[in-house]
């Protein structure tokens, strides 16, 4: 049943997100729901997979992450969990100053556990994240911003 449910979930998104503003903004309402909804995750993952716009790159990086939570096998883990961590790097490195992917990278951060070693630009962040959201124009954006720092 719940492989019938996301199979669906996917084809629905297919259709209904054409372009990559479209699939950022269903990613950003769906971003943090994706921690404790397991088929959710995946659908948004499969949604974005082949995008590479830096803020969808950013999200699926953080995904990637977030989907080594639900999976079993340890070494699946680190490996879903490291290549998302370097899907979400690169698409630090393609735009450093985009405030949305800085805080994917800083809610990544804020929530890792410690012995994946992955906080080397938490603070970095969070002050980028309190220096530029004056400047947002998506309320959207911003309140997923707000509660994180």
């Amino acid at each position: 049943m719940n492989f019938i449910f996301v199979f669906a979930s996917i084809m629905m998104a297919g259709y209904s997100l054409k372009t990559p503003l479209q699939k950022t903004e269903y990613v950003r309402r769906n971003y943090a729901k994706s921690v404790s909804n397991k088929n959710l995750c995946q659908m948004l993952i499969h949604t974005i997979q082949n995008d590479s716009g830096s803020v969808l790159l950013a999200y699926a990086g953080a995904l990637n992450m977030i989907w080594a939570k639900h999976i079993f096998n340890p070494i699946d883990k680190i490996e879903t969990f490291f290549k998302g961590r370097n899907q979400l790097e690169q698409a630090v490195k393609k735009d450093s100053n985009n405030i949305e992917i800085r805080f994917v990278r800083y809610s990544i951060q804020a929530k890792c556990p410690a012995f994946l070693r992955y906080h080397r630009h938490k603070e970095e962040d969070k002050k980028f994240l309190i220096e530029n959201k004056k400047h947002l124009n998506n309320k959207e954006l911003l309140n997923l911003i707000e509660p994180i720092l």
